[in-house]
């Protein structure tokens, strides 16, 4: 997938620079590369709460420090527009102690283009309550449209995409609250099923393997990127959701999209990360609809959707 990384940093300070460093920022696909060369030695240098990966002095007293670090690391901050994903931080330099200066700012920004645009589904449409239409389907590994084939390898990922047609309606979110896969097209006591998503949103497989929600296009789509791992080979499979929509400025317990960050051991909501405390109930047998007392958070439109049969092989297949 071809990524437009654009780069604007602004020298900017706290207090009055003694003067600019040479910094060089190359923004990478989910990582940044920081160069920045000072004039000075450096009490500490920061980006955001991380220091400099490599730190060479140089002959005129100064140095060059180099830093190399993902977008989940060091305290990077995450806005979003239709188009674009913009990641925030800013690069500190402490002079020494002894000089009683204080510490010098220099924000950098990193922008790209968002990774996927929104394409018409490749399986299923649903009509929910309402105009509303819901969608779900397939999209190709580098997210960039329909995926051209229902055969997976044991170990890939599936890219599963889910959207609601908006119409005369106001903004919506649209949610995945559960998914299963099953060997059957339809539910039935003897089917074989697997959880993936659970209690309104938690995305459970997460724990174990590496499915994920991506970020989102816009508030009427969703993409999961299910593992297959734990699924066995040779082996048609049905993976059946149920979609829901809601207001897209209310998140509760159950109106959410969660993500297990296996780094950190915590829950976190995909759409705001300072609410991630609605995503404490994912780890609790009861209900999400339970946990905030006897009364139910409301309900938007909702419709179930089956998608496959996806048929699962051997890597070596």
């Amino acid at each position: 997938m071809y990524f437009i990384w654009l780069l604007y940093f602004i020298l900017t300070t706290a207090k009055v620079a003694l003067a600019q460093p040479d910094i060089q920022v190359n923004c990478g696909k989910d990582s940044v590369v920081v160069t920045w060369k000072v004039s000075e030695t450096p009490f500490k240098l920061l980006l955001g709460d991380c220091f400099p990966l490599k730190f060479s002095p140089t002959a005129d007293g100064g140095g060059q420090a180099v830093f190399h670090y993902h977008f989940s690391d060091c305290l990077f901050r995450l806005k979003e527009t239709p188009e674009e994903l913009i990641y925030e931080n800013e690069l500190t330099f402490w002079p020494l102690i002894k000089s009683n200066s204080a510490p010098r700012v220099y924000p950098i920004k990193c922008v790209s283009e968002r990774p996927f645009p929104v394409v018409k589904p490749v399986l299923g449409v649903l009509r929910g309550q309402g105009e509303l239409t819901f969608h779900m389907g397939l999209l190709n590994d580098d997210l960039s449209g329909p995926a051209l084939s229902n055969s997976f390898p044991l170990g890939s990922f599936i890219n599963i995409w889910a959207s609601v047609a908006q119409q005369a309606h106001q903004s919506l979110m649209l949610y995945l609250e559960e998914c299963v896969a099953s060997n059957t097209l339809a539910l039935e006591p003897q089917s074989w099923t697997y959880p993936i998503i659970t209690n309104k949103g938690c995305l459970v497989d997460g724990k174990t393997g590496s499915s994920r929600f991506l970020l989102r296009n816009q508030s009427s789509s969703l993409v999961l990127q299910l593992q297959t791992f734990r699924f066995a080979a040779e082996q048609e499979v049905f993976i059946h959701c149920k979609l829901a929509v809601w207001d897209p400025e209310d998140f509760n317990q159950e109106n959410k999209a969660c993500n297990y960050n296996k780094s950190t051991g915590k829950w976190e909501l995909l759409d705001d990360p300072f609410q991630d405390d609605l995503c404490r109930c994912c780890d609790s047998s009861a209900d999400c609809s339970h946990m905030q007392g006897s009364h139910s958070e409301p309900q938007g439109p909702a419709q179930s959707s089956v998608l496959g049969p996806l048929l699962l092989t051997s890597p070596t297949s």
